[in-house]
């Protein structure tokens, strides 16, 4: 059909020689409807992921501020074995720090506590400074005899659980008379696997170009190792520790099975007894005890987002020995 110099056929018009598909153009609007629908639904599937990821903290945060008898008429059928059923209020009605106080003033057990934590965290950390950080390197970089089975070695043990090798390794403390120390805990953490294997593909990164200019420069591998591969493998050593501190810091099982004195126990061993005695300074001690993780993990996000991408990508163990 034509029509003052325009022709129309089916959904193609033409108009002084130029051609408009109204099919390809509907089909374009039916596409970013879809996609702006796509992008709502996933918009509230994200909301709702977050708000139940965040409900458990925003409940410690308002049980933290109530009084006694709020905290009785809330949680009470739950932790008192109260009758009737549990309520939340997003803020307190008679919002109060006594529970702050008491836990901050009147509870030296707690110190107690967040000392042994400290101290096992520390340990474990710097033990895996001393051990996994120069075991990477050799990984990467070196060439020995039995490398390969070695290394299968590392992922066999990184793969099994502790329920695994927990026996086993009860009966190795108790020969070695380390049970009920602080011993207990810290060598086993200080000897993990999962360091070497997140920094050694960390280090194999590591052009060799640039280890093998500095062995042409006279340079050993004592001093290769620690003026390039530290400085070049800085973000895999602190996702490395951030990742041990939170896995440490909030350890159970390990400090459950290998210690006994109640003077020795971590924090998240002594959390569950305060419930019992004060839930309101049993919510504020859990919020004490999330903030040096908390700090950690928001001050090191991008050496960790950076350590865990450089260390993407299987690497076989570094070059073949």
């Amino acid at each position: 059909m034509s029509l003052g110099g325009r022709t129309s056929l089916g959904g193609r018009t033409s108009l002084g020689g130029r051609t408009f598909l109204g099919d390809r153009t509907s089909s374009r609007g039916s596409m970013s409807f879809g996609r702006r629908m796509a992008g709502k639904v996933l918009g509230i599937i994200t909301a709702l992921f977050f708000f139940a990821m965040i409900f458990p903290f925003v409940v410690l945060v308002s049980g933290s501020l109530m009084g006694r008898q709020e905290m009785s008429e809330l949680f009470g059928a739950v932790f008192s074995g109260q009758s009737g059923q549990a309520g939340f209020r997003l803020f307190p009605m008679y919002p109060t720090l006594r529970a702050y106080v008491r836990l901050l003033l009147d509870s030296p057990e707690y110190f107690t506590a967040f000392w042994n934590s400290f101290i096992h965290t520390a340990g474990v950390l710097g033990g895996q400074l001393l051990t996994a950080v120069p075991a990477a390197w050799a990984f990467a970089q070196f060439r020995f005899p039995g490398k390969r089975v070695l290394w299968m070695l590392y992922l066999l043990l990184m793969l099994l659980p502790f329920q695994v090798t927990m026996v086993s390794g009860y009966l190795v403390l108790n020969t070695l008379h380390l049970l009920d120390t602080r011993w207990a805990v810290i060598l086993p953490g200080a000897f993990s696997t999962l360091p070497v294997f997140i920094l050694q593909k960390t280090f194999a990164g590591i052009p060799k170009e640039v280890t093998e200019a500095a062995q042409i420069d006279g340079a050993g591998p004592l001093r290769i190792f620690f003026t390039i591969g530290l400085p070049l493998g800085k973000p895999g050593i602190f996702s490395i520790l951030i990742l041990g501190f939170l896995e440490y810091w909030n350890a159970i099982e390990q400090p459950m099975t290998y210690l006994r004195a109640e003077e020795l126990r971590p924090l998240s061993l002594y959390l569950p007894q305060m419930v019992n005695i004060e839930t309101a300074a049993a919510f504020a001690a859990s919020i004490v005890t999330l903030l040096p993780a908390f700090l950690l993990f928001f001050s090191g996000q991008d050496n960790l987002e950076r350590g865990i991408a450089m260390s993407g990508g299987y690497s076989g163990g570094g070059e073949n020995g």
